[in-house]
């Protein structure tokens, strides 16, 4: 074993491989957590005055959607038009979620949460929540 001025090299050395291998090991659970958080994500969201409700997974596919009788007298296009709206505002609810995720596990200067939070901000802008007259913007529907 080599001797330094400074003390025991090689102990110097595997205590720095081992911290090393730690501090990797402890990123990769913080990953693997943010991970398992942001797949287990969902968003809803509503529009008409609650005539159309959308959930979308943290995929931004949705796996519910609620319509109650007032789109009824909607025509097909209208009712279109209002739930990729309301599943658009959904998905733009996912970046904060992400971000908070991202804030409690890798914290929000890693370079993972950059990532993470960036990619979901491009494909899920946020969508401003407009007056919601109870109807798409269209109308046209004869009340």
């Amino acid at each position: 074993m080599a001797q330094f001025p400074g003390g025991d090299f090689d102990g110097a050395t595997e205590r720095f491989v081992a911290s090393w291998a730690a501090g990797i090991s402890e990123r990769a659970a913080r990953a693997q957590e943010l991970s398992d958080r942001v797949a287990a994500m969902s968003a809803t969201a509503e529009g008409a005055q609650g005539a159309v409700q959308v959930t979308v997974a943290s995929s931004g596919a949705m796996t519910d959607l609620r319509l109650d009788d007032r789109v009824l007298r909607w025509r097909a296009d209208e009712i279109a038009a209002e739930v990729l709206t309301v599943m658009r505002r959904a998905q733009g609810r996912l970046p904060a979620q992400v971000a908070e995720a991202a804030a409690s596990t890798v914290g929000t200067d890693s370079e993972t949460a950059r990532a993470v939070v960036g990619s979901y901000e491009s494909r899920f802008p946020e969508v401003a929540e407009e007056a919601d007259p109870g109807y798409p913007p269209r109308g046209g529907r004869g009340r």
